[in-house]
């Protein structure tokens, strides 16, 4: 694109911003909020979203995940962002614990998204902490950091004796906690009870709906919120930077984001110019102002900016289905009938999308692989042939 129209769309944008910033935005009708909302089933108060479907694995937005860092008021403690960006301290004993998950689940080989989901279970039911539990006295004379007070849940990830998962000395060990919700053909219960690697298809799961497959939780929707924390965990703990499912940056900007293919169009790279633009912005049910929108009112913004006009729901009825997908084009997911689904969001190439998730994540790049049923729609046609 020309660098002296790119300065006018820059400049229209500063203006956009500001008008925006200056307009209260009346809550659409509820119609429009089922065509536009996240994915996400809301966090801890049940609270959902009409874009509903499966849990999804979450990214931290705004500043780029960072690994812990030291804090300068305990010796070996580490700050890491917790749920809603408040700040979580953990000291060398939680730092400890998160570092048997992880080591552990190298040692199978387990995938990373797998050691997610099992940091993501330790913050929720222990706090990275090793729990013992007054009823099963035999469990307060051994090491711990604590107490629990669910049935006969020990450890860090709060399994039960009786419900088959160790003994109590077992289960008072970090090392075997981590074997034990792991499982798999090298686990210590041989699949009774199922541990991660048990789970037919955990990997194709939401990262929330894993966790619940092995916890069975009377608050399933709690395990979601750790997600972003889990990945900073796990930075601090391997020294080799944070995981990021979700690559923050502009196609043609940053490294990390999918390469823009050398033959792209003017229409499709301005389509990626806009909808990275859009990275980080608030996510408001029925909302189409500038960083203030839903899952529809991002798509919409993104393709208005490129002179092409699509309806506020439903986008995909604009286009033709397309099994070769290229960037810019349109994601749809989460199936919720004939035809219809429940997300949407922009192709940025090489499995990835960028989509306004969710109220708790906002608008981000992520894998196309987070949501279920994914279909693509074009509007623009074929790219040329090399």
């Amino acid at each position: 694109m020309p660098a002296a129209a790119l300065a006018a769309i820059a400049k229209a944008r500063l203006i956009q911003r500001i008008l925006a910033a200056l307009v209260f935005v009346v809550p659409v009708g509820m119609a429009a909020l089922l065509g536009g909302t996240s994915i996400l089933v809301a966090q801890i108060a049940g609270t959902s979203s009409s874009c509903t479907s499966a849990p999804q694995e979450l990214a931290f937005v705004g500043p780029s995940l960072q690994p812990a860092v030291p804090l300068s008021n305990g010796i070996g403690n580490l700050a890491v962002p917790g749920p809603d960006g408040v700040p979580l301290t953990l000291d060398p004993r939680q730092q400890s614990v998160a570092g048997s998950y992880l080591s552990v689940g190298q040692s199978l080989g387990v995938p990373a998204r797998g050691i997610q989901i099992a940091i993501m279970v330790t913050l929720q039911e222990s706090g990275l902490k090793m729990l013992a539990n007054p009823a099963v006295p035999e469990s307060l004379s051994m090491p711990h950091d604590g107490l629990g007070y669910d049935h006969d849940s020990l450890g860090s990830a709060q399994q039960r004796p009786s419900a088959g998962w160790g003994t109590v000395q077992e289960l008072m060990t970090p090392a075997y906690n981590a074997e034990a919700f792991f499982g798999g053909p090298r686990g210590p219960n041989h699949g009774s009870p199922p541990g991660l690697l048990d789970i037919p298809d955990w990997a194709s799961m939401g990262l929330g709906q894993a966790a619940q497959a092995v916890q069975v939780s009377a608050f399933p929707e709690l395990y979601e919120r750790w997600a972003p924390t889990a990945l900073a965990v796990m930075a601090s703990v391997s020294g080799k930077g944070t995981p990021q499912p979700c690559l923050q940056g502009a196609p043609s900007e940053d490294p990390a984001a999918p390469p823009v293919p050398a033959n792209l169009s003017a229409t499709r790279q301005a389509i990626l110019h806009y909808a990275q633009e859009g990275v980080g912005g608030s996510y408001v049910w029925g909302g189409t102002a500038f960083k203030a929108w839903d899952c529809s009112g991002y798509v919409q913004w993104i393709y208005t900016q490129v002179g092409i006009a699509l309806p506020r729901t439903e986008q995909w009825l604009a286009g033709h289905p397309t099994l070769a997908p290229q960037p810019g084009d349109l994601v749809v997911q989460n199936p919720d009938g004939p035809n219809h689904w429940g997300h949407i969001g922009i192709y940025a190439g090489a499995g990835m999308m960028y989509s306004a998730l969710s109220p708790s994540v906002g608008t981000l790049l992520h894998p196309v692989s987070w949501n279920p049923g994914t279909q693509y729609f074009t509007l623009l046609g074929p790219e040329p042939a090399d």
